[in-house]
């Protein structure tokens, strides 16, 4: 493509490229999720442990607050790196909550059968709570959260 042409492509959806180069591909932003994933999970399980190896803290509590520093650690990445062609609006931290919300339940209600009804030790139990767990919370935010739009062309005379 020439440069005369990319710029006119860039004129005409807003100054971007094309939507389908402009897209990071889904893939991508998994793996990149994953990465932030991996620092969430290895920053969840420290506090977790500490909390309930540590200070004796009850599993489901200590589990919760490890949710919530994981969680917010997981924002600020995801944001900045995962989801950086995302422009974000003044709904987006709300979304953020409501969907680790939804994943904070599922980890709870998960740990709580894996630990209370098939008896694993309490470790074991998180370490596979969190598999699904980010799985979940991923195709939320992409979904939801850090969702992107095609730029809008505008069309000259359009206000």
């Amino acid at each position: 493509m020439s440069a005369q042409q990319d710029n006119a492509q860039r004129r005409s959806h807003g100054g971007s490229l094309t939507p389908a180069r402009a897209r990071v591909p889904v893939l991508v932003q998994f793996v990149q999720f994953g990465i932030v994933g991996i620092s969430n999970t290895l920053l969840t399980f420290a506090v977790y442990t500490l909390l309930l190896k540590v200070f004796g803290v009850w599993y489901l509590a200590a589990a919760a607050i490890g949710f919530g520093v994981g969680a917010v650690n997981g924002f600020l990445l995801n944001r900045r790196w995962t989801f950086r062609g995302h422009v974000g609006d003044a709904l987006t931290p709300l979304r953020w909550t409501i969907v680790q919300g939804c994943g904070l339940a599922l980890n709870e209600g998960l740990l709580y059968l894996l630990v209370h009804d098939a008896h694993l030790d309490q470790l074991v139990a998180q370490a596979l709570t969190m598999g699904v767990v980010t799985v979940s919370t991923f195709t939320a935010n992409r979904a939801w959260t850090f969702r992107t739009h095609a730029p809008v062309a505008v069309v000259d005379g359009d206000v």
